[in-house]
């Protein structure tokens, strides 16, 4: 399984999780094989003024699997969803902490995320899920 983390910057598995998916520098590409990291790749993000579906595109050309989070719009989502990617969001912290926490099926997101002044126009409508901890 692969999962991009949004990272503010090439740290890779020391990198904080970044705040906006489609705003990050980077994305951290981890490699889970039988429940461990076995590979870590830092990427550009080539498409920070981007189009609707670019990124999505782009992480599936990479062999994405599960997209980790802390805020992704609601148009994104489904992008991702229809490429069958899965998305978690409100995740924080460390890349390599929540990659390992996800594998562990422990982690734990911020449930108010879409509240921040920087995702208002991505919240989701009334009656929809949040974001909470999963598994």
């Amino acid at each position: 399984m692969k999962i991009a983390v949004p990272s503010a910057d090439d740290r890779g598995l020391d990198s904080e999780v970044g705040r906006h998916f489609g705003r990050v520098p980077y994305y951290t590409i981890v490699l889970v094989e039988d429940d461990a990291i076995k590979e870590v790749e830092v990427v550009r993000n080539p498409f920070i003024e981007h189009q609707p579906g670019q990124i999505p595109s782009f992480l599936r050309q990479k062999g994405v699997d599960v997209i980790i989070a802390y805020g992704v719009g609601r148009r994104a989502r489904e992008f991702f969803n229809s490429l069958g990617i899965s998305v978690i969001t409100g995740a924080y912290g460390k890349v390599g902490e929540v990659v390992e926490s996800y594998i562990k099926g422990s982690i734990r997101t911020d449930e108010s995320w879409e509240e921040g002044p920087e995702f208002h126009r991505h919240k989701m409508g009334e009656g929809s899920r949040k974001c909470r901890d999963i598994w």
